[in-house]
């Protein structure tokens, strides 16, 4: 799924083919990830930290890939084929559905080294606004979709659609194992600005934090996949370091 105010506007990032507008239900820390608020008592306990994510697990000049609303058949073998290539690591954070309906590339993913995220079935953008039962169904049915897919492979991040996290979701994600995962750079792919506005919007967002927003579905992804292409050896010739967002 730096503070709102931290941001500034260019931290307001969109997501997915909604393109909604990252709603952080917490303020984020200095560090950059959000704090949790207290969990509460009527649902499950987390067993990790509930606070939004943004920020590297590795320590230095390091970049956090992630890359929604797959897995597609068309797009994501090549976007796997552009990052191995670059020997980059990237969190694919997957629609249940989606990653149900192609098993054999979660299953690539999860083969090449890449981290899973579940990103809810139905991509509702709106879901901060509905009971939280709904939200439960949205979290957890997505984790089970994605765990079946892959034999039961790890799923250690939840990605709300659009950013619209709340309270519940994060501690419903939490209690199954799943850190919120937001992002700091926004590419705005998925509107298809050109490849030079996408590498251009990745770089210089990037002084923001290192967690980097593309998506390999939800439309045509030549743009995108040209912008790794392009993006990926300019971040190593740069010093950056591919790592994986704090869980």
């Amino acid at each position: 799924m730096v503070g709102v105010a931290a941001l500034g506007a260019a931290a307001l990032t969109l997501l997915g083919v909604a393109g909604a507008v990252e709603r952080p239900s917490v303020s984020a820390s200095a560090s950059g990830a959000a704090p949790a608020s207290a969990p509460d008592p009527g649902l499950p306990s987390p067993v990790v930290d509930m606070g939004i994510s943004r920020r590297s697990e590795d320590p230095g000049r390091t970049v956090n890939l992630t890359i929604d609303d797959g897995p597609d058949p068309r797009w994501t073998p090549r976007i796997l084929d552009v990052l191995a290539r670059n020997g980059a690591k990237a969190v694919f954070c997957m629609l249940g559905p989606s990653a149900r309906a192609h098993p054999d590339l979660a299953r690539q993913v999860v083969a090449a080294g890449h981290r899973l995220c579940d990103h809810s079935v139905s991509h509702d953008t709106a879901m901060d606004h509905k009971d939280v039962a709904y939200q439960e169904k949205e979290v957890v049915d997505g984790l089970r979709m994605i765990q079946e897919a892959t034999g039961g492979a790890p799923v250690p991040y939840y990605r709300a659609p659009g950013g619209a996290f709340t309270p519940e979701s994060r501690q419903i994600a939490a209690a199954h194992g799943m850190r919120p995962l937001g992002w700091n750079a926004d590419t705005r792919d998925f509107e298809r600005p050109g490849t030079e506005r996408i590498v251009e919007t990745a770089k210089a967002q990037l002084r923001i934090g290192p967690t980097v927003l593309l998506h390999d579905g939800g439309g045509n992804r030549a743009q995108t996949l040209e912008a790794l292409e392009q993006l990926l050896p300019w971040l190593k010739d740069n010093g950056y370091a591919f790592s994986f967002p704090q869980r």
